[in-house]
């Protein structure tokens, strides 16, 4: 369990990085860019990255389940395609709450999604079943 909540953690910083460099529209207004003149720049640089992909790695972790349940019923009518809503959502939700990154847009939320969602089927897929 631990380390499923880490893999969402290391999926949402990055995918949150890929979607930052590829897709237009997705934009980190935090000291994400700036050039480290010394250890503690690159910190800072670091962390902003890591608040808002651990911010989205714990609510993937501990909301998306409950999400998931509650709309049971929706996601077996719509064959598991509202389970993509409910992604856009949780990922529309770090941008509200995080003043770190901007997304502008319904076409680079999609895509956002897309990649987090992407990365983390990867990186579960390494995870050993018990």
């Amino acid at each position: 369990m631990l380390w499923r909540l880490l893999l969402n953690v290391v999926s949402g910083i990055g995918g949150l990085w890929l979607a930052d460099k590829f897709v237009q529209g997705v934009d980190f207004n935090g000291p994400l860019f700036i050039i480290p003149k010394n250890t503690a720049e690159i910190g800072q640089v670091l962390g902003t990255l890591a608040f808002v992909g651990a911010f989205w790695g714990f609510l993937n972790f501990f909301v998306k389940p409950i999400l998931k349940t509650v709309t049971l019923p929706l996601r077996i009518i719509t064959l598991n395609l509202f389970s993509l809503v409910i992604a856009m959502g949780l990922v529309w939700l770090v941008d509200i709450l995080s003043l770190e990154l901007v997304i502008n847009g319904l076409i680079p939320l999609f895509w956002t999604t897309l990649i987090l969602w992407a990365l983390s089927s990867f990186l579960v897929a390494w995870l050993p079943d018990k």
